[in-house]
């Protein structure tokens, strides 16, 4: 690691917070002194973010939370040399992580965690069914071998899922995963309250996973989604060959890239034809603005910046 680099952490923790308002103040202080940047929800159940910072910054923050109470994060880091978000936002919502469940109890019920030297022997298991709790669109961007796509548009969609499509599985073996493991806790305490026997979830996610696991021997296939301006992982959470079309904010991949719809900034072959005229005027607007910034060297939200450029 070059002491340059950035050091990005992931974080989340489900426990009850009846200070949220406190919290988000002394976080967002202490974020903007240390130049870290990055998102974090608080809300009464939990809290749950990823930031970025040097690695200091980000050792200090650690400590900062578990003075704070947080003493059982499940914490994953990556490196990437440059700064991965534009800002700091500490935001305050219902959920860490939006189900729209009152039944769920993931801070005392949960699922089995299955590390992830085991999960590759789960999987394998002809019995196990394997689930993706993770949206349609990030499916399609990569997965594990043999795992079904619930074919979500959001997380609140896979109650119905379970509800509808595994009501009749409530015997059998299940394996369910997503980015950070977070998704799996609030899922498979649902599936428990449900009354499913044996729900086993991925301890990390998928992030853990392709952290530690050899590509020679990783189920996994393709690219994982990450909701930072690296937009997607690798085995070895290499930065993927994903971009973002900025205006449908969805990921596109090379090939759509090379399509006579693409237009860096305003357009994709996902949203190309779908955008209003008042959008698309603005979104001309906005590039132009930015690659005049880039010609005269001024700081935009697109440009990529190290670590000189914040301290």
């Amino acid at each position: 690691m070059n002491n340059s680099d950035f050091t990005i952490i992931t974080f989340y923790q489900f426990k009850q917070i009846d200070y949220q308002e406190d919290l988000k103040k002394r976080l967002k202080k202490f974020c903007l002194f240390n130049k870290i940047r990055g998102t974090t929800i608080i809300a009464k159940e939990g809290i749950n973010g990823t930031l970025a910072g040097l690695e200091d910054s980000i050792k200090k923050l650690i400590c900062l939370m578990v003075s704070e109470g947080f003493n059982n994060l499940e914490l994953k880091f990556s490196i990437y040399k440059y700064m991965p978000f534009n800002r700091i936002k500490i935001k305050l919502k219902k959920e860490i992580v939006t189900f729209r469940s009152k039944s769920v109890d993931p801070e005392n019920i949960t699922a089995k965690h299955v590390n992830e030297k085991e999960w590759n022997m789960l999987i394998d298991d002809n019995k196990t069914i394997v689930v993706d709790v993770r949206n349609d669109f990030e499916y399609s961007m990569g997965s594990f071998e043999n795992a079904i796509n619930p074919k979500t548009k959001n997380f609140t969609e896979f109650k119905k899922y379970i509800d509808t499509n595994l009501k009749n599985y409530k015997e059998k073996k299940i394996a369910i995963f997503c980015t950070g493991g977070i998704r799996c806790e609030k899922a498979s305490s649902y599936m428990i309250k449900k009354g499913f026997k044996d729900v086993n979830q991925l301890q990390g996610g998928i992030l853990k996973y392709l952290e530690k696991i050899p590509k020679k021997i990783s189920k996994w296939k393709g690219e994982c989604f990450v909701f930072d301006n690296r937009v997607s992982l690798k085995n070895g959470l290499e930065k993927g060959t994903y971009e973002l079309c900025h205006a449908c904010r969805q990921p596109i991949n090379f090939e759509q890239r090379r399509s006579k719809k693409f237009v860096k900034g305003i357009s994709c072959p996902q949203c190309f034809g779908k955008i209003s005229l008042h959008k698309k005027k603005s979104l001309i607007e906005r590039n132009k603005q930015i690659n005049l910034s880039k010609r005269k060297g001024i700081y935009n939200p697109y440009i990529k910046i190290s670590s000189n450029d914040l301290y």
